[in-house]
């Protein structure tokens, strides 16, 4: 009776601290950031326009449904951050109005994902680039990322925290159709892998850009504000920063089933040595 009991209490102590390495586990992987509750866009300050090159690519931030108009042909730039743990995936939309109509023949869109360090990276998954037929009007694109890992080798190229540029534009378009208007819309989702996917070691800081415009706030006199970054924009070094930060980079919930894993293999070390040890009953008096 006492050697079920141990074993049956080592067991529900077990269970007991799985559970709550369950819960925490399940605290530590939030929903993805800038998604509200219902799963819907957070689309209250989504930009409305799109940057024309790396250094004047608009910043939006994961949940955000952003938009801009444009023609076929422009390259379109957007820049969103990404934490260590994450997996990004970029969908992107492209519509042609009805005045667009009249195409002479299909085109070819592409949506291409680059690191703070400019780096292309592949897309795990997805169809990144797809053929827009000359009768359509609308073709989605979307491209899913690895894991952004917290350290990498210099001579690797793994994804690394930081920002990430969202690249659109027509590959293959005859002439007679280049320039003619389009209206784009992209979204970033970054849900949260957990530990599963921590390496050890960090970055010092994170890979984002040092100069990044948006459209400057208006002063009340329509002048708007200028710091010396071009007519109407100004700095904004956090434009490209998790809404919470970025992460430490130390904390997993790996300690959690390391920490959980130790103390299962000792209760289950107890309970073995009790079940196979053997019987110390002392002899009686006639020695039997």
């Amino acid at each position: 009776m006492r050697i079920t009991g141990m074993f049956t209490g080592s067991l529900l102590a077990g269970v007991l601290l799985l559970g709550t390495a369950g819960s925490a586990v399940a605290d530590e992987s939030p929903t993805p950031t800038g998604s509200s509750s219902d799963g819907s866009s957070d689309t209250a300050e989504a930009p409305t326009e799109a940057g024309t090159s790396f250094r004047t690519a608009t910043a939006f931030r994961p949940g955000q449904r952003a938009t801009a108009d444009g023609s076929s042909g422009d390259y379109l730039y957007w820049v969103f951050p990404a934490d260590a743990g994450q997996r990004p995936t970029v969908t992107a939309k492209v519509m042609l109005p009805e005045s667009a109509a009249a195409r002479k023949g299909a085109t070819t869109w592409q949506v291409d994902v680059y690191d703070g360090l400019r780096r292309r990276q592949p897309c795990m998954y997805g169809a990144q680039t797809k053929a827009l037929a000359a009768d359509a009007r609308t073709v989605e694109l979307r491209c899913t990322l690895r894991t952004v890992r917290a350290w990498a080798e210099p001579w690797s190229n793994d994804p690394l925290p930081g920002s990430y540029y969202v690249r659109l534009t027509v590959l293959n378009a005859q002439e007679v159709d280049l320039g003619l208007p389009v209206r784009a819309e992209i979204e970033a989702a970054t849900p949260h892998k957990g530990g599963a996917s921590a390496v050890g070691g960090q970055l010092a800081v994170p890979l984002t850009p040092g100069r990044t415009t948006v459209p400057a706030a208006d002063d009340g006199d329509g002048t708007g504000t200028d710091s010396g970054v071009g007519d109407g924009a100004r700095l904004a070094a956090s434009g490209v920063e998790p809404e919470d930060g970025w992460s430490s980079g130390w904390w997993t919930d790996r300690w959690i089933w390391t920490v959980a894993g130790g103390v299962l293999g000792a209760l289950a070390g107890i309970a073995g040595y009790t079940l196979a040890r053997p019987s110390r009953r002392p002899a009686g008096p006639s020695g039997i």
